[in-house]
């Protein structure tokens, strides 16, 4: 059976200006794009209403089960949030409250177009659970941190998870899982574990997640300890030779950015994140200059507080026009990227993120006819300043549609908020 998305418009870097199309959708990926669709009867055809057609969402960095903690830790800086708040609540998680705290989460970004997310945590085979009854996407890495200088890491439990995580469910239901390997930072790390973990996610060509330069604090304690950044660090110890998503990089050197460049190294640009907590603003322009492949990530919603891909790219839209006072230093169309295919990339998923023949079919329907869209002179302008979250009229993951015009359809709606308002109300009990 095929789903046809009829009477929908593309974006102009796609070829067919302002005619409307149809998008054939079958076997998880785009089979055909026409100006006519013959259907026979079992399709299943969509009226786009000539609504905007988009790939969906990528997620690049976040802490789905996070949901638990939204509002709580409010207005501090990010050593004194995870010190005196979030890491004594994350003391007490639990694989249920993973598990439906990642529910929430997803049902919150699918909502919002989003239908891929990289993660870094606990409990990652709750999170695994949720993703497959939930039919989105996701890079999952149980998050590894070590203090003994003379750690043996064949027998470090944490390891230990996160080998098992690959082995249970890495590739699953045809590769909407992926398992990486994940060191949280340099200051939760010591150089054995970090050339451990480098050394063997390179040997077994596993992808890698790492939070980098994310404060001043961070960096600078970096330096004073090592006598070097925390990109050369990692560099230094290998950990960049494996394909590697770095979080934040806000503090990043000159030289810092032309490693992470020699690395291929894809950086996953938190803006509101950054910005709440008073990180500071990461060097775009730069990275961008020298080829980095930077997407975006929401980061956890703790620090956030929503997982919201839309809201990060029109954040980033505005903030480095106003940081470097250029208002051309970002242009509308360069930034649906970051949001879509940037984010696929960094994921490994080569055949994501475009609205092509042969592609995956993740996309998203746009509601053009908001009164806040009308007049659309430009929808790439349309996307980067005036579109909410709340226009995403449907949302696909792999052909099939998750949710439609207020509905879902892999998610219990009623059940699920029954379910996380008893988690929510008790887990500070």
């Amino acid at each position: 059976m095929k789903t046809i998305l009829k009477d929908v418009t593309l974006l102009p870097e796609y070829g067919y200006g302002d005619r409307k199309v149809s998008v054939v959708v079958e076997n998880k990926k785009i089979a055909a794009i026409t100006e006519t669709a013959p259907h026979v009867d079992g399709d299943e055809v969509i009226d786009g209403k000539g609504n905007l057609l988009i790939p969906a969402f990528y997620n690049a960095h976040c802490h789905a089960a996070m949901t638990l903690f939204r509002g709580y830790g409010e207005d501090l800086p990010l050593q004194r949030w995870l010190e005196e708040r979030i890491f004594p609540a994350e003391d007490r998680l639990t694989y249920q409250s993973v598990y439906s705290a990642t529910k929430w989460a997803i049902a919150e970004m699918i909502r919002g177009g989003v239908v891929s997310f990289s993660d870094m945590y606990m409990f990652e085979d709750a999170v695994a659970e949720a993703v497959l009854e939930t039919g989105v996407k996701a890079n999952l890495s149980r998050s590894l941190v070590s203090f003994d200088p003379d750690i043996d890491m064949t027998t470090d439990s944490r390891l230990a998870e996160a080998l098992k995580l690959y082995a249970d469910y890495n590739g699953a239901e045809d590769g909407r899982l992926k398992i990486d390997l994940s060191l949280h930072a340099e200051y939760t790390n010591v150089p054995r574990a970090c050339a451990y973990v480098g050394a063997y996610a390179s040997d077994h060509g596993m992808r890698m997640q790492i939070h980098l330069s994310e404060t001043e604090k961070e960096h600078m304690e970096c330096i004073r300890r090592h006598g070097k950044t925390p990109t050369r660090f990692f560099y230094d110890l290998g950990v960049l030779d494996a394909s590697t998503t770095a979080a934040h990089c806000v503090w990043v050197s000159d030289e810092d950015i032309a490693m992470l460049a020699e690395k291929g190294v894809s950086v996953a640009h938190n803006p509101i994140s950054n910005l709440k907590l008073g990180s500071g603003v990461m060097p775009l322009e730069k990275m961008r200059k020298v080829g980095i492949n930077v997407a975006l990530g929401t980061d956890g919603v703790a620090s956030n507080n929503r997982l919201d891909v839309l809201r990060e790219m029109q954040t980033a839209a505005i903030l480095h026009k106003g940081f470097l006072r250029n208002p051309a230093s970002t242009t509308a169309r360069e930034m649906l990227p970051m949001a879509t295919r940037n984010g696929a990339l960094s994921q490994g998923r080569t055949d994501c993120g475009r609205v092509e023949v042969g592609y995956r079919a993740d996309l998203v329907l746009i509601d053009r006819n908001a009164i806040h869209n009308i007049p659309s002179y430009d929808d790439y302008a349309m996307l980067a300043y005036s579109a909410e979250r709340f226009d995403v009229r449907m949302t696909m993951a792999d052909g099939r549609i998750l949710y439609r015009n207020g509905e879902y359809t892999s998610i219990d709606e009623e059940r699920l908020r029954y379910e996380c308002r008893e988690v929510f109300a008790h887990y500070f009990d």
